[in-house]
């Protein structure tokens, strides 16, 4: 009985919410961005959008350790990927402006690809070195007033619940632009929403913010050097996140 409620629910009343306030946010986002206003623009409305997601989709938030962040300092926050609704707590109830690493298959989806494009979001082009390179060159640029970075190192959902491995982009990432790394553990999303599936489950999700990772100080001589230090960024971010997951995840 249940599960024929929450169908319902999802088709008749979540899906035609969630499709008006997503085509609005875009607008709104696309108009402001244009008009000059990114840094308000290309946070607020977002923010505001992910948290009515969460909220029609009856997924109570808790969130931890927010205090340990300071809004005029730019990030690279880094988080187990869960499942969907991973970018709605972190672009939600993080408090930070989040310019997002993005596929650059995200970039063709109708009205959102171009929102998420005026809006600053660094689109990842991995085709050769060069175009990893320009990569960091962007995302650098973007990185003012305080904006920061958020990526999801596994690079794809777990389909267990459970982290897979890291890869290294993010902190070669921070390294080359001396940017603390914040590890982040979400947990309870994959139970919403797990790969392969289309119906919505409404479960309570937690957000726990880690102390950062400072990176400004560490130098490198050479790409050995550069491949240890990352080895160890990821060995110590990872291990935070691992300390905060629910023991059902681990």
């Amino acid at each position: 009985m249940k599960r024929i409620i929450l169908f319902f629910y999802q088709f008749l009343i979540w899906l035609p919410i969630f499709l008006t306030i997503t085509i609005l946010t875009a607008l709104i986002t696309i108009i402001g961005c244009i008009c000059g206003e990114e840094r308000i623009f290309s946070h607020y409305p977002g923010a505001i959008w992910s948290k009515l997601v969460c909220i029609i989709s009856l997924c109570p938030v808790k969130v931890i350790g927010k205090e340990k962040l300071n809004r005029k300092q730019s990030y690279i926050f880094v988080s187990n990927h869960q499942g969907s609704y991973d970018i709605f707590l972190i672009f939600g109830y993080i408090g930070q402006v989040i310019k997002w690493v993005m596929k650059q298959s995200l970039r063709k989806i109708p009205l959102v690809g171009y929102a998420c494009e005026r809006a600053g979001f660094i689109f990842v082009d991995n085709s050769s070195a060069q175009a990893a390179a320009k990569t960091i060159q962007i995302a650098e640029s973007k990185l003012k007033n305080g904006a920061s970075i958020a990526i999801f190192p596994e690079g794809s959902r777990t389909c267990t619940g459970k982290m897979g491995k890291f890869k290294k982009g993010a902190y070669q990432m921070a390294l080359d632009l001396k940017l603390p790394v914040v590890p982040v553990t979400i947990n309870g999303s994959f139970n919403i929403l797990p790969i392969h599936t289309c119906l919505i489950h409404p479960h309570k999700m937690e957000l726990i913010i880690h102390d950062p990772i400072k990176t400004d100080s560490i130098q490198v001589e050479n790409v050995r050097e550069a491949a240890l230090k990352i080895k160890e960024l990821i060995d110590e971010s990872r291990a935070k996140i691992e300390s905060g997951l629910w023991e059902e995840y681990r």
